[in-house]
């Protein structure tokens, strides 16, 4: 796309997106070590990870199943959802701890009505050994910028109003609250994507995946010795 054509197409959708948004949000991108982390970086999921996400969802209690899914989410449930997932349409990421386990989960699912501007829908989890690390934020702040390069204009987050952990990180990154009874609705207007955006996501997809990469070999290598270990003890 032309820096023309992208210029018109923002400003055909500038007064829907203004709609929701009636001010100017101070949007602040995010950096490739944030993506990255200190020591885990955020991943691209593919089908192959569908299991971990079915079994982090599964490990989850039933108040942060509440919180996820804002309904008691049985385990039916939570296996109906991951088969549902769109993994080429949708964008998942993912965190994982230093035994390759999945550990934090976020679900940027887009969408493309004609009639509107470019949205998308923003949901996350994380598991309760990572609370407090800031996980969701990064997961938040990396997936308004896979948004931004997708086209996106404004991202939603639906929320239960007591979801305080979701709120306050929708409030941090600027977004505008709406709430209704014991729900809460979020909205993000995000600037286009432009070369910077791009980078860090090529960037960051290319070192994640290399460090996850790595990881499984280790743990593999772990493993093998383990094994050795074992059939030593039995000689």
């Amino acid at each position: 796309m032309s820096e023309t054509q992208s210029t018109q197409e923002s400003e055909l959708f500038e007064p829907w997106v203004k709609a929701f948004v009636p001010w100017t949000i101070e949007f602040k991108p995010m950096n490739l070590s944030s993506a990255l982390g200190p020591l885990s970086p955020i991943c691209h999921l593919t089908v192959d990870h569908l299991k971990g996400i079915e079994e982090h969802l599964i490990s989850l209690d039933e108040r942060d199943r509440y919180l996820r899914f804002g309904y008691p989410a049985k385990d039916v449930h939570i296996k109906n959802y991951v088969d549902g997932l769109h993994v080429e349409r949708d964008r998942l990421l993912g965190i994982f701890n230093a035994d390759h386990r999945l550990v934090a989960f976020a679900h940027l699912s887009l969408t493309r009505p004609e009639e509107f501007a470019p949205c998308a829908e923003f949901g996350v989890s994380v598991d309760s050994s990572m609370r407090g690390q800031g996980a969701g934020g990064r997961l938040f702040e990396y997936a308004c910028l896979l948004a931004r390069n997708s086209g996106v204009r404004m991202l939603f987050i639906h929320a239960l109003s007591e979801n305080t952990a979701m709120i306050k990180i929708a409030k941090k990154h600027g977004a505008t609250l709406e709430r209704e009874g014991s729900e809460t609705e979020c909205y993000v207007k995000l600037p286009l994507g432009d070369i910077n955006s791009l980078m860090i996501e090529w960037s960051s997809q290319y070192m994640s995946q290399s460090k996850l990469k790595l990881q499984e070999q280790t743990q593999r290598f772990w493993g093998f010795l383990n094994q050795v270990q074992t059939h030593r003890q039995k000689l």
